[in-house]
Order: structure tokens, then C-alpha cells, then sequence
């Protein structure tokens, strides 16, 4: 299986093909800021052979390809200068944002069908595929998380010092809170939330959480012995897979296959 490099509309792509040739349906994830953390690394951490779609993983802003200068400095600054302002919240925008004209450049240049696509998100991948579900009419099959960034407050929370919110940022952080906004996502399809059993206690919580507003459709997938990344650092190149990110894989390959079946 030989990854497929290019961009979709000024997005670096990584993508690996179904194994039978011909249109096949699409699955588009966006990695973590964690390793792995770019379009490369996470389509081999994860690579779900076994789903016969094409899986077309999208670079983050300002991480894989998009790192300023071939350095993760830029970004490691803005974090620094404001997590959630100048960080956190224009990388989910900006990913959300220009993800409709991906899409459309995807379904030019790769044999992918014209149904409804799959969406997986890894850490804050997942708070994008939130977004996508929560702020987009595409039609989605079926979503993923992976230790996903489900509460933008406790994404926050992880960095040193009290957040210092103010009227414009605390309504950011509670855009970006989908268990309070469970009811803008429910629906729109089924929803498996893969949580490590050693990842921060917050995120195991909120995936808990959010698995319980969804109600029917949305499923739980506990990990034994994960902790947040799926990957060993430096974590930008393409890296053999590990054996906990093999279960992840297994588990996400088998509830892709499924709804493809149904």
C-alpha cells in the first residue's frame, strides 16, 4: 500500500488507497497535536487496511507540511502567546473552515464515490471533526474520536497556570464544548469515541460524557494501557505502528466497516 501524497485546495494530504481498485467510499481524518502529529504519521499509525475506502488523512494548520520553516516553533509560540486564542482555537477553525473546498479537490484527483464520507479525529482532530459535524452539512456515514479534544476547557486545563477568560474566549471555549452541545451533533451519525484508559482523566471523562448525551448511535471504546499518543516522538514522519495504536486500529476498523456494510 503506497501513500498517496498531494494537496486538496492548499491542504497537505496524505492518503492510502482501498485494496480492490475502483471508486470506493471516503474516510478523512485529521490527526493530533500529540504524536503523531501530521497527515503522515497518523495514516501509518492508523492505517486501516482492512476498510475498503479510501482513508485521506488532512495535515492540521501549522503542523506536518504547514510547520513554518520546517519547525514546530511558530506553532509552540502561539500556544505560548494565547492556548486558546492564538492556538487552539484558529487551528480547529481554520481545519474546519477549509475542509468543504478539501473535500470537493479530494473527489476531483482521488476515485472516491459521491456518498457520505467518514470522519475521524485524533485529539484535537477530534474537536474538528465535531466542528465539521456540528458546522457543516456534509453528510458523514460515520464519525470517530480518538482521545478527542471534546471540551475545549479541559484542553486548557493541561497547560500550566489559570487560563485567564474573558467574555470573547470563555464563549469560544463553550462553542467548543460538545457535551454541553451534544444536541447540535446528535444525528448526524453514529459516533464511536475510542478513550485510553491512561489518557488525561479529563478527556477520558468527557468522552464518557459525551458518549452518554448522544444516547443511541454513539458508542465507548476503552483502550487498556493507552495514554494520549498513538505514536513515539518526535512523531512527524511516518513511524511503525505500535502495539496499542494496532488496537485502536482494529477497533477503528471494525466500526467503519460496519456502518459501511449497513
Amino acid at each position: 500500500m503506497t501513500p498517496i501524497t498531494g494537496t486538496a485546495a492548499g491542504v497537505p494530504f496524505t492518503a492510502l488507497p482501498p485494496a480492490e481498485d475502483g471508486p470506493a467510499p471516503l474516510i478523512v481524518t485529521w490527526h493530533m497535536l500529540d504524536a503523531p502529529r501530521s497527515d503522515a504519521a497518523f495514516a501509518a499509525a492508523l492505517p486501516m487496511r482492512d476498510v475498503p475506502a479510501w482513508r485521506v488523512h488532512l495535515g492540521m494548520p501549522m503542523f506536518g507540511a504547514r510547520m513554518v520553516d520546517g519547525s514546530m516553533d511558530a506553532a509552540i509560540a502561539l500556544l505560548q502567546e494565547d492556548v486558546l486564542m492564538a492556538g487552539m482555537h484558529p487551528f480547529v477553525r481554520q481545519a474546519t473552515e477549509e475542509f468543504p473546498a478539501a473535500l470537493a479537490s479530494i473527489r476531483e484527483q482521488l476515485p472516491v464515490d459521491d456518498g457520505p464520507i467518514g470522519v475521524l479525529g485524533g485529539s484535537l482532530g477530534g474537536a474538528v471533526v465535531l466542528n465539521v459535524l456540528a458546522r457543516t452539512e456534509v453528510p458523514v456515514f460515520a464519525a470517530a474520536l480518538v482521545n478527542g479534544a471534546i471540551r475545549m476547557r479541559s484542553v486548557i486545563d493541561l497547560f500550566p497556570g489559570e487560563y485567564p477568560y474573558d467574555a470573547e474566549s470563555a464563549k469560544i471555549a463553550d462553542e467548543l464544548d460538545f457535551v454541553a452541545g451534544a444536541g447540535r451533533i446528535a444525528g448526524r451519525a453514529p459516533l464511536l469515541a475510542v478513550s485510553g484508559e491512561l489518557d488525561h482523566p479529563a478527556f477520558r471523562d468527557d468522552a464518557a460524557a459525551l458518549v452518554a448525551a448522544l444516547g443511541d448511535g454513539a458508542e465507548l471504546l476503552p483502550i487498556p494501557g493507552l495514554a494520549h499518543p498513538l505514536a513515539e516522538e518526535p512523531g512527524i514522519e511516518p513511524a511503525p505502528q505500535l502495539p496499542l495504536a494496532a488496537e485502536v486500529d482494529a477497533g477503528l476498523t471494525a466500526w467503519f466497516r460496519r456502518h459501511l456494510a449497513a
